[in-house]
This record gives C-alpha cells, sequence and structure tokens, in this order.
C-alpha cells in the first residue's frame, strides 16, 4: 500500500521558517518607528523656548543679568549705560576681614531677582526694562598684598569702563552725566559691589577727573574720616576704610558743604572726632534722628544738603543693625532697619546720581539663611532704580483685608 504523507516531515520546515519571519518583522517595525521617533524629536528651543536661568541655576552673575569681562580688550564692543562692578579688596580693614568675598556673597544673595522678576509694589516698575542696558562686568582683580598699587588698579578700572561710550544716549543717566561731565559728552555709571570701604577713594579719584567735587551720601555707622596721620601708631599717611574720606578731603574730591553722612552711631575717640569730620566737609544724620525726622524727613535733609551738585552715594552694610545683616567687618548695635533704609533711598530718586557703591558685605560672618548678602542684594537692587532716575510710581491694590481699593503714594521727596 501506498504509505501516507508525513505531517510531522512537511510542517518541520515552516515550524522553523516561521519564528525567524516573525522575529525579523518585529525587528524592521520597530527600527522604523524609532527612526521616525527620532526624526520627528524636537529640540529644546522648539518644545521648551529659551534656556531660561532659574533662581538656582546658571552662571553666577547680579540679578542674572548678561555678564562681561568689560576690562578685557576683547570685550570693548560691549557697550552699558549702568556697570555691576565688584572689588574684591579688604586689605585696608581695621577690625574683621573678609569683605573681599562681598562681590561673591551680594551677586548669590540676587539669584532670586532677574530681569523678568524685578517689578516690586514699593517702585511699581522693573528697573531692568527701562531703555537702560544694565550688565555685570565682573570683578577688579585686586592685590591684597599692595594696597597702594590696589588703588591703582580700581582708579584705572574704573576710569576704563566710565570712558566706554554709552549703550543709550537717550535716557536719564545720559543727561544727568552729560549736563555734569567736564567734557559734556554722556559717561556710564558704575554701582560698585565691595570690598572694604577703601575702595571710595580711586573711585572719588576717577570720578573727579570727569566731574569735578562730588558730593557724596554716606549711609554708614561710621565716620570714616580719621586722619590718617597717627592711626594706631603709623607714622605714613595710611589708607584704611576709616580714613579714606579724610585723604579724598586733602586731595579736594569732596564738595565740602554738600557732602553727608546718614546713619551715624559708631563708637568715638571723643567730640574731635566730629570736629575732623566737619573739617572734611560732611554734616551728620544719626540713626536716633529718624525717630524725630522720620525717614521722609531725612531724604529732605539729604537734598537740602546735596542740592545740584553731582552726587555719589556709598552704603556700608553697617548701617543696617546687625541683626538684620550681621556679615560686616565693624557691626555696631542699634542701626536702621533695611525698610528703613530701602525706604530713604526710594526718596532720592532723581538726583544727579553719577555712581554708587554697596561695601563691607564679610560672608564669612553671616547666617545660614544668607541674611546679610541677601539684604545687601536687595539695597543693590533698589540702588540701580535710583541710578535709572525713575521715580517711584503710584501703586493702587484691592485691600485684602478691608475690601477697600488704596492707592499708595510711593514718591517720599
Amino acid at each position: 500500500m501506498p504509505q501516507e504523507p508525513c505531517i510531522t516531515g512537511l510542517w518541520t520546515p515552516l515550524s522553523l521558517v516561521f519564528p525567524t519571519m516573525v522575529y525579523t518583522l518585529t525587528y524592521v517595525t520597530t527600527f522604523a518607528i524609532f527612526a521616525s521617533a527620532q526624526t520627528m524629536r524636537q529640540t529644546w528651543a522648539e518644545k521648551y523656548g529659551p534656556q531660561e536661568d532659574l533662581p538656582f541655576s546658571g552662571p553666577l552673575s547680579f540679578a542674572h543679568l548678561p555678564y562681561s569681562k568689560c576690562l578685557d580688550v576683547a570685550n570693548n564692543s560691549h557697550l552699558f549705560d549702568i556697570a555691576i562692578l565688584g572689588v574684591p579688596f579688604d586689605s585696608a580693614v581695621t577690625y574683621r576681614p573678609g569683605a573681599r568675598f562681598g562681590p561673591y556673597g551680594i551677586r548669590s544673595g540676587s539669584r532670586r531677582i532677574s530681569p523678568y522678576l524685578g517689578y516690586t509694589t514699593a517702585w511699581g516698575y522693573n528697573p531692568y526694562d527701562q531703555n537702560t542696558t544694565i550688565m555685570d562686568c565682573g570683578d577688579v582683580p585686586t592685590i591684597p598684598f599692595d594696597i597702594p598699587m590696589a588703588m591703582d588698579q580700581i582708579d584705572t578700572a574704573y576710569s576704563t569702563l566710565i570712558q566706554r561710550p554709552v549703550a543709550t544716549e537717550s535716557n536719564f543717566g545720559s543727561n544727568i552725566t552729560k549736563n555734569a561731565a567736564k567734557d559734556g559728552k554722556p559717561h556710564p555709571r558704575i554701582m560698585t559691589l565691595g570690598g572694604d570701604h577703601a575702595i571710595i577713594l580711586p573711585i572719588l579719584r576717577s570720578l573727579h577727573s570727569i566731574y569735578g567735587e562730588i558730593a557724596v551720601i554716606h549711609f554708614d555707622s561710621h565716620l570714616d574720616t580719621w586722619p590718617v596721620q597717627g592711626l594706631y601708631g603709623a607714622t605714613n599717611n595710611t589708607i584704611t576704610h576709616g580714613t579714606m574720606f579724610w585723604t579724598a578731603m586733602n586731595e579736594g574730591l569732596i564738595a565740602k558743604g554738600n557732602s553727608i553722612h546718614a546713619g551715624i552711631r559708631c563708637m568715638m575717640t571723643g567730640y574731635k572726632d566730629i570736629q575732623n569730620d566737619q573739617q572734611v566737609g560732611f554734616s551728620m544724620i544719626t540713626t536716633d534722628d529718624i525717630e524725630e525726622l522720620g525717614t521722609g524727613g531725612i531724604i529732605e535733609a539729604i537734598k537740602r544738603r546735596v542740592a545740584d551738585k553731582p552726587v555719589y552715594i556709598s552704603i556700608d552694610i553697617d548701617v543696617v543693625d546687625p541683626g538684620l545683616a550681621p556679615a560686616t567687618g565693624t557691626p555696631e548695635p542699634g542701626g536702621w532697619t533695611t525698610r528703613e533704609v530701602k525706604r530713604i533711598l526710594r526718596g532720592l530718586a532723581g538726583m544727579n546720581i553719577i555712581g554708587a557703591d554697596l561695601v563691607e558685605v564679610a560672608p564669612a560672618y553671616d547666617t545660614n539663611a544668607e541674611s546679610t548678602t541677601i539684604v545687601a542684594a536687595g539695597i543693590v537692587h533698589d540702588l540701580l532704580s535710583v541710578l535709572i532716575g525713575r521715580e517711584p510710581s503710584r501703586v493702587s491694590f484691592k485691600n485684602p483685608v478691608h475690601g477697600s481699593t488704596a492707592g499708595r503714594r510711593r514718591r517720599l521727596a
């Protein structure tokens, strides 16, 4: 009889081929899908837009502003109206060192501020969108071993930047500098981050070459007008953070009769210190004067004293009470609050301000919460608004407690 076909023999080759076909088809399909996904994958810019820095990310510049090493020849084309310039120098202190780390600390304290997060109800506007180009120009690499050389480095750096053309010739800063400058040209202005307070001496030397005698509004708990001769037994003309205004007077840099201290409360050797201070040409507002005058009265006193002179604002962080800003070299108890200092600054907007600094921040003495550097960054933010020159605006808002609409006039002059 004929044999039956072998079913097993017939299907055995198919059983070997079928899994191979399935595997191949699966592989080809998966590869095609993956290749298609690769082709269609969006770029970051397409999906998320610009690469914005978060408060805790990105390179460290003040308020996440554009950064440039402006002193380098390669960056001469980088123009600005206001430069933020760090001066990490503290070799002229008489007590606790550490202010050389101030520029880094202040920038670090500004991490939550940005060009997109700069509006406050106190000012009623954002200083970073006011037709004024602000650039962080990095730090002056000041040598810590040679004070006269460091003073020259600061003078040279400052002069280099204020001689540069402005980015905008039609704003408040350009108008006041053009009117005040001896050459009749607009000049950039600098917001300096110190550093100990001695850095103001080379700054005044540099500014004097452009503007002549300068009125100084000096926020500090100390006078800083000690005669240099004989300080701590020294026989030479010592430059310290407590003698620089005496030297500035002798060099004819300060406008006598138009300069003023604000927030004085330090220990002194005696009444002679006040007599020396008067010889330098300052008048004085003490910390306690705020009880009688209020912030408005202090603003008026400052404006009367300065008049229409070109004016430089210098703020030692120790004008603020050490309970709020402890990280400084020579703390004095009983200072003004941060809020009081900021209110006074708002009242100075519109004056002929040609520069400003915030000095004596020594982050090593700060709290774990970075209290001092955050306070300092907030004050610098206000100083930038003062330099821009636009006065605080009226802000209206719904009172959540009383349900009424309140109009608050923020103009304190």
